[in-house]
């Protein structure tokens, strides 16, 4: 098979949805021959962040030597995005190959009346099984969904899991209290296995605290923090920070917003983690990997004259880094906001939180069947704006956003990763 038809061959399967379970994938990766058990894992679960930290971790590991795989998703242009070794991405003719095997394995599946995978599911074994082929020294791997029956949770016995900052997202799946969502991200600790928790409220702390205990889990967690010496640009932040852990001063990371200090946070104490473990990791390679970290679609600089940013803000906590954002880099720019959303998303509290900030507001519909039409969207817009421009078509909306916005202003993207990852398509190709 070539590429196109693997990706034919997904496209085809999305009519499975998403059903969280762990026994479709277990059927799956037991005829490719378990995979995952050849594979040392750094497993990430969470609510925001959870990107940024696989990435930062990533580029840490590879710069100190390591051949590392990391998967993540969703994927803003190709699937090819999903799964890299040492941060470049799996090519279309090795998709192909794996691919091949994956669909031969659901086929298998179905003759012996066992359920089709789920697209995620083969997404994700597809880049279990290339990991393995290609024999790397680690895995970094995000969770898709909560945690407890993500398809990553195949995963027995990690080095460490990771625990990212928690909020109310996917309550329809995960439930309607952070307790509850915290339980389901829990999900990915194992006995024996060391836990790494993002600094945490106490009600999160409680919850990841007790399943630990249940397990003989190790946890670690930063309790007391000290961050100071911040200066903010829009080529990255510098900061010294100080815990009962360990100890930086004058570090750079790439990636910008006030939440990425803490983000870091959690990776230095993952480094820690990792070095009692054996591990070699210096601090000259977390200093450079820190500065060379690249993550696309989360406050992307993409052009200036206007400056264009785009951020995949897709919930309340992500709009809230969103609308801080705004207050350190920009307080004396107008602002245009283009923005497209989700219908199982906080919207209105996120409109709420971004729209103040900005003096024109352009809406559109991500290219998603779980959208939120633009007319339901106006509704919720007019109550925090009263310039209020729309377009449904994604590249329209656009044109129009880029029109309104002075050279020497910003308009920023923002609101789904389904619409940040059309526009990145549509600048791609006029560059």
């Amino acid at each position: 098979m070539n590429y196109n038809e693997v990706i034919n061959y997904m496209n085809s399967i999305e009519r499975f949805g998403s059903r969280p379970g762990l026994t479709r994938v277990q059927n799956l990766l037991k005829r490719l021959g378990n995979p995952e058990k050849n594979l040392k894992v750094i497993h990430v679960a969470g609510t925001n962040g959870k990107g940024s930290v696989c990435t930062m971790m990533s580029y840490i590991l590879t710069q100190s030597g390591y051949d590392v795989g990391i998967y993540t998703s969703p994927h803003l242009e190709s699937y090819n995005e999903r799964m890299k070794i040492n941060n470049k991405e799996i090519t279309d003719d090795e998709f192909a190959s794996i691919g091949e095997k994956i669909i031969k394995a659901c086929q298998e599946c179905v003759e012996d009346n066992e359920d089709h995978p789920t697209v995620f599911e083969c997404i994700t074994a597809m880049a279990l099984l290339y990991f393995s082929e290609k024999s790397v020294d680690y895995v970094v791997l995000e969770v898709g969904l909560g945690g407890r029956y993500d398809a990553t949770n195949v995963i027995e016995s990690p080095l460490v899991s990771v625990i990212t900052s928690i909020s109310m997202d996917h309550m329809d799946v995960l439930g309607d209290s952070i307790e509850s969502i915290a339980y389901e991200k829990a999900g990915i600790i194992k006995k024996n296995c060391s836990a790494v928790l993002y600094f945490p409220n106490n009600k999160v702390y409680n919850i990841i605290k007790s399943v630990c205990e249940s397990l003989d889990a190790p946890l670690y967690y930063v309790s007391d923090m000290n961050i100071y010496n911040v200066e903010h640009d829009i080529d990255g932040i510098t900061f010294s920070i100080d815990t009962n852990f360990y100890s930086y001063k004058d570090l750079k990371i790439s990636l910008i917003g006030e939440h990425q200090i803490y983000n870091t946070a959690l990776v230095l104490l993952i480094i820690e983690v990792l070095r009692n473990k054996g591990i070699e990791i210096s601090e000259e390679n977390v200093r450079i990997g820190l500065k060379e970290c690249y993550w696309p679609g989360r406050l992307e600089i993409l052009g200036k004259n206007p400056l264009v940013i785009l951020d995949g803000a897709h919930n309340e906590e992500g709009a809230l880094a969103l609308a801080k954002a705004f207050e350190q880099y920009f307080p004396d720019k107008d602002i245009t906001l283009l923005i497209g959303v989700l219908k199982d998303k906080p919207y209105e509290n996120m409109l709420k939180l971004l729209l103040p900030y900005a003096e024109r507001v352009v809406l559109t519909e991500p290219n998603s069947p779980r959208k939120l039409l633009i007319d339901e969207l106006e509704i919720t817009a007019r109550r925090y704006s009263k310039s209020i421009y729309k377009n449904a078509d994604i590249v329209q909306a656009y044109e129009l956003a880029l029109q309104l916005t002075d050279d020497k202003d910003v308009l920023c993207c923002a609101g789904s990763l389904y619409l940040i990852g059309e526009i990145k398509t549509v600048l791609n190709e006029r560059s």
